[in-house]
C-alpha cells in the first residue's frame, strides 16, 4: 500500500507531462500549417524589402501533388494570392524557360523561340474584382500552366517596391469559395481573368483594399514633349577632348539637320505624323549616306550573336540579325565607325542566367563592358556614349542602367518615371512576330464606315491596370468589347484580329510594365491606338507626333473611358485613322530592309539621338 500511492502519483505526473508534450506538438503543427503553403513557400504577414518573397494568401480547398520541384499542384477554390517577388516570371517567361531546350537556329535566318504574350493569353483561371482598386505597381492574375495535364495553379500576383501591397478582405476569407471550375470553356465571355464561374456558381472577390494609391502626378504626353525640347542630355564623357574624324563628321551632320531645307510634303510620308518632317528627311538621308556601325565580335552564343526572331521580344532579335548582316551600315574596321553596337539578347540573357537575379545579370554585362573597354579604345574615349544596345525584356532598363547607362539604349520598357532618359534613350516598339517567313501576314482592317465597335480589348490580367479596366467596362456597353484572355485556338486568334479590324479604337493597356504589343497590332489593323499607360514613352518619340494618330488616356481616367472616346469628333477620328495607315510602314519588318521600315527607324533613332548629343 505504501508503494502503490507514490507509484500512482508518479503515473499521474507522467501522464500530465505526456499530455502537455502532445499539446505543444499539436500547437507547433497547427502554427506551422498556418504559416506554410502546401507547395512549400513561407507566408509572412509583414512588409518586406524589395526583392524578397512574401505572400498573403487565402485558400479554399487546395490539394498538393507534393512535387515541389516541378511546381505542380491542384487548386480548387483559391480566393486570392498576393505575392511580392521581384524576381518572378510572368507566364510567357515561364513557358520560354520551360521550352528553352527547343530553341532552333537556322544558319541563314535564326528563328528562336515561338512565344506568345498576353494578347490572347490562356483563360484558364479567373478572379472577379468588383470593388476597390489593385495596387499601382503590382502584378495580378495569370494562370500558370505548369504541365500538359489538367493540373494548374491560379495565382494573382502583385509586385511592389515597398513590400506587400494588398490585403484580401475579411468577407472573402470568412465565406470561402466552393469548388471553382477554372478551366476555359472556349467562350470569350467565360474566359476572362476577371471572373471565375462554373455552371452554377460564381465566386468573386468582393473587396481588395490597397496600401498604395494611384500615382497622383504621372508624366503626361505634353510634359514628355517639353522634356524632349530641352537641351539634350550631355556630359563630358559624351564629348571627348579630342574629336576624331568621325566626331567631326557628326558635327557637320548636326549642322545640316538643324538647317534642313523646309519640306512640307513628301511622297509616301505624311507631314502630320512627324514632329518635323524636314529634319527627319534630312537626318535620314544623311544616315543612309554616312552612318557606319561597328558590331563587336566579342561575346559567345546564345546570349550574344544569336537573335530570337519570333515571339514578344522579337524586336531585338530582328534588329540584331539585320544589322550584323548589313553591308551598307556595318563595317569591319572599328576606326571607321560612328556608332558601336553591343550585340546581346536581353531575353536570352535572362533565360540563360535564370536564378542569378538582376544583380547577376548586371555583373555579367559589366564584365562584358570590361572586356571591350580593355581590348578597344572606343568605350573609354566617350564613356560609351557612342555605343548602343537594343533590348526588349522587361528587366533591360534596370540591368543596363549602371554599367551601360551612358549608352544610347533602345528599350521596349520605356518608362520615363524609372530608368528611361528622354533625349538619350529611344523607345523600341514591341512587335509580336508569329511567323518569321511572313511577319506581315493579315494586315489591314475594315473601312471606318464598317467599324461598329467603339473600343476593343482582350488579354491576360497582367499587372494592376487591366483588372480595373475590366471592372469598369466588361459587359457594360454593347459598343465596348472589353474582355479578359481569349483561348489560344486558331478560331479565337482569328476572332481577336477581327475585333481589331472592326473597332474604331483599340485599347492598349499596360501589363506588368508600361509597354504592350497592342500598339503595333492596332496600327497593323488600322485601329486607332488608345494608350493607357502612365509614364510610357511611345516608340520613336523623338521624331513622331503620336497625338496625330493615337489617343493618350491617363490611368485614373479609366472610369471615363467611353465618354472620352465618344467626345472625339468624327472628323478627328477619320483623320487619325488615316494617319495610322500612313505610319504603318514604319513598323514593318522585312527580311531585306526597305526604306523607312522598322529596322531603319530603330537605327535612325539611335543615330538621331547621337547627333543631337554631340557638341558643335
Amino acid at each position: 500500500m505504501g508503494i502503490a500511492a507514490p507509484f500512482q502519483r508518479l503515473c499521474n505526473f507522467e501522464i500530465r507531462r505526456l499530455v502537455l508534450i502532445i499539446g505543444v506538438a499539436v500547437v507547433i503543427v497547427v502554427v506551422n500549417q498556418c504559416f506554410e503553403l502546401p507547395y512549400g513557400k513561407n507566408v509572412y504577414f509583414s512588409p518586406s524589402d524589395t526583392g524578397s518573397a512574401s505572400v498573403v494568401t487565402l485558400l479554399g480547398n487546395v490539394t498538393s501533388s507534393n512535387d515541389s520541384e516541378s511546381g505542380k499542384f491542384d487548386v480548387v477554390g483559391v480566393v486570392g494570392i498576393v505575392v511580392n517577388n521581384t524576381g518572378g516570371l510572368d507566364l510567357e517567361e515561364f513557358e520560354l524557360e520551360k521550352d528553352a531546350s527547343n530553341v532552333t537556329v537556322d544558319k541563314s535566318f535564326p528563328v528562336g523561340i515561338n512565344t506568345s504574350e498576353d494578347d490572347i493569353s490562356s483563360g484558364e483561371k479567373t478572379i472577379d474584382f468588383r470593388n476597390d482598386f489593385v495596387p499601382r505597381d503590382g502584378r495580378i492574375g495569370e494562370s500558370y500552366k505548369l504541365d500538359n495535364d489538367s493540373k494548374t495553379s491560379s495565382a494573382s500576383e502583385f509586385q511592389n517596391e515597398a513590400g506587400i501591397v494588398s490585403v484580401v478582405s475579411q468577407g472573402a476569407a470568412r465565406d470561402g469559395p466552393g469548388n471553382i471550375n477554372a478551366v476555359s470553356k472556349g467562350n470569350i465571355q467565360q474566359t476572362t481573368d476577371i471572373q471565375v464561374e462554373d455552371k452554377k456558381t460564381r465566386i468573386s472577390m468582393t473587396s481588395i483594399s490597397t496600401l498604395r494609391k494611384w500615382n497622383p502626378r504621372p508624366t503626361s504626353i505634353s510634359q514628355m514633349n517639353l522634356l524632349l525640347l530641352r537641351t539634350p542630355i550631355s556630359s563630358s564623357s559624351m564629348n571627348p577632348r579630342r574629336y576624331s574624324t568621325r566626331d567631326r563628321e557628326l558635327q557637320s551632320v548636326k549642322l545640316e539637320v538643324e538647317n534642313a531645307p523646309i519640306i512640307r510634303d513628301n511622297p509616301g510620308l505624311s507631314a502630320s505624323i512627324f514632329r518635323n518632317l524636314s529634319k527627319f528627311i534630312r537626318s535620314y538621308d544623311l544616315m543612309e549616306q554616312k552612318l557606319k556601325v561597328y558590331v563587336y565580335t566579342e561575346g559567345e552564343k546564345p546570349i550574344f550573336h544569336q537573335p530570337l526572331m519570333r515571339g514578344i521580344y522579337a524586336s531585338e532579335g530582328w534588329f540584331m540579325k539585320l544589322i550584323e548582316g548589313n553591308k551598307r551600315f556595318s563595317v569591319r574596321d572599328p576606326r571607321k565607325a560612328h556608332l558601336f553596337y553591343l550585340p546581346f539578347d536581353s531575353h536570352m540573357l535572362r533565360l540563360k542566367l535564370n536564378g542569378t537575379g538582376k544583380q547577376g545579370l548586371e555583373k555579367y554585362l559589366k564584365r562584358y563592358v570590361g572586356v571591350i573597354a580593355k581590348k578597344y579604345p572606343f568605350w573609354n574615349r566617350t564613356g560609351g556614349a557612342d555605343h548602343f544596345l537594343v533590348a526588349c525584356h522587361d528587366w533591360a532598363p534596370k540591368i543596363t542602367s549602371k554599367n551601360m547607362g551612358s549608352c544610347i539604349r533602345s528599350l521596349c520598357n520605356a518608362n520615363v518615371a524609372r530608368d528611361f532618359k528622354i533625349g538619350q534613350d529611344t523607345s523600341l516598339p514591341v512587335t509580336y512576330v508569329r511567323s518569321v517567313e511572313d511577319p506581315l501576314a493579315d494586315l489591314g482592317g475594315k473601312p471606318a464606315s464598317e467599324r461598329s465597335i467603339l473600343a476593343f480589348f482582350a488579354g491576360g490580367m497582367h499587372g494592376y491596370l487591366r483588372p480595373i479596366l475590366l471592372h469598369y467596362w466588361e459587359n457594360k456597353e454593347p459598343d465596348m468589347k472589353i474582355f479578359g484572355p481569349m483561348p489560344r485556338d486558331i478560331e479565337s486568334k482569328r476572332l481577336y484580329r477581327e475585333y481589331m479590324k472592326s473597332s474604331k479604337y483599340c485599347i492598349c493597356a499596360r501589363g506588368y510594365e508600361v509597354h504592350t504589343p497592342r500598339i503595333v497590332e492596332a496600327i497593323f489593323h488600322e485601329c486607332v491606338p488608345v494608350i493607357i499607360s502612365d509614364n510610357y514613352v511611345p516608340p520613336f518619340f523623338e521624331v513622331f507626333n503620336w497625338e496625330a494618330f493615337s489617343v493618350f488616356i491617363q490611368e485614373k481616367n479609366i472610369p471615363n473611358l467611353r465618354n472620352i472616346l465618344l467626345s472625339i469628333p468624327d472628323e478627328k477620328y477619320l483623320m487619325m485613322k488615316s494617319e495610322v495607315k500612313m505610319v504603318q510602314q514604319h513598323f514593318f519588318w522585312h527580311k531585306k530592309p526597305v526604306k523607312y521600315d522598322l529596322f531603319h527607324m530603330i537605327l535612325h533613332s539611335v543615330w538621331y539621338n547621337r547627333i543631337l548629343q554631340i557638341k558643335k
